[in-house]
């Protein structure tokens, strides 16, 4: 969700926290964004969820291991407020949020049954380095959890040339950042540079098809496009300029109108044990 690591590592969080960013990231729930974790989460863990941005994610956790402890981490104050809020609305007694950066767990060896990130080892120059540190809090035995998407594992129809132009961008200044827009497909290779031996691989993609699922989307990056962080770095980089990013953003909106529209975005998935 968002990459729970410090301002002083070096990582730049590509997407920022832009109101069309939060709209994607309060969407998702453990059961569209991971179902693959799920049945091997029982009553009584204790869950550390790593960049965990809103927490609607990181409460379903809690729900599922109740009454374990769930803990969220991410990098934004603001969002980890947000998040404790959500808790608190819940009335999630058993769920609570921090800063952290995930490069530097302020927790004892051993310390979780669970370690999850979703959609974080994209955004970081070490991802190497994140799962070591990762696994340095789980418990033997316990489980590494991580999913990330691939960007260039993307596909749609109609095949409009401005969402060729934003792939094309969404690279470079991905890149720029020094991150790995095709993460997905590089997390077994990952996990095993950090050490882990037993890794269980899985994949499993988001549809927008539906009208509805295509109108949300659509919108979601037309205005990310032009509003969002990515925007803000794509000029600052020299990358594109303003003309540029509104005519994405008028494929997107064209895309999301057309009745036979698809999109599929494919999700790598782990479970690494400890």
């Amino acid at each position: 969700m968002n990459a729970a690591n410090s301002s002083g590592s070096g990582d730049v969080y590509t997407h920022g926290h832009h109101e069309s960013v939060l709209r994607s990231h309060v969407s998702r729930t453990a059961a569209n964004s991971a179902a693959y974790l799920i049945p091997h989460l029982t009553h009584g863990l204790r869950v550390l969820d790593v960049g965990s941005g809103p927490g609607t994610i990181t409460a379903d956790f809690a729900r599922l291991v109740a009454p374990g402890e769930v803990l969220g981490l991410d990098r934004s104050p603001e969002v980890v407020a947000a998040a404790t809020a959500l808790a608190a609305d819940q009335h999630l007694r058993n769920l609570s949020f921090d800063t952290g950066d995930i490069y530097e767990l302020d927790f004892p060896d051993e310390s979780f049954d669970v370690v999850h990130a979703h959609q974080v080892l994209q955004h970081l120059t070490d991802p190497v380095a994140a799962l070591r540190e990762m696994r340095r809090v789980a418990r033997p035995g316990g489980i590494v959890a991580v999913r990330d998407a691939d960007f260039h594992g993307m596909s749609w129809y109609p095949e409009l040339p401005e969402l060729d132009e934003w792939m094309d961008l969404y690279q470079q200044v991905a890149r720029h950042n020094n991150a790995e827009p095709d993460a997905g497909r590089r997390l077994v290779h990952w996990a095993q540079a950090a050490g882990f031996t037993d890794v269980s691989p899985s994949s499993a993609n988001w549809l927008y098809a539906t009208e509805e699922q295509r109108l949300w989307h659509a919108g979601v990056w037309a205005d990310r496009v032009v509003k969002s962080a990515f925007a803000e770095q794509a000029v600052g980089y020299g990358l594109a300029d303003a003309a540029a990013l509104e005519r994405i953003s008028a494929g997107w909106r064209a895309w999301g109108a057309s009745p036979d529209g698809w999109f599929v975005m494919p999700n790598g998935e782990i479970i690494a044990r400890a």
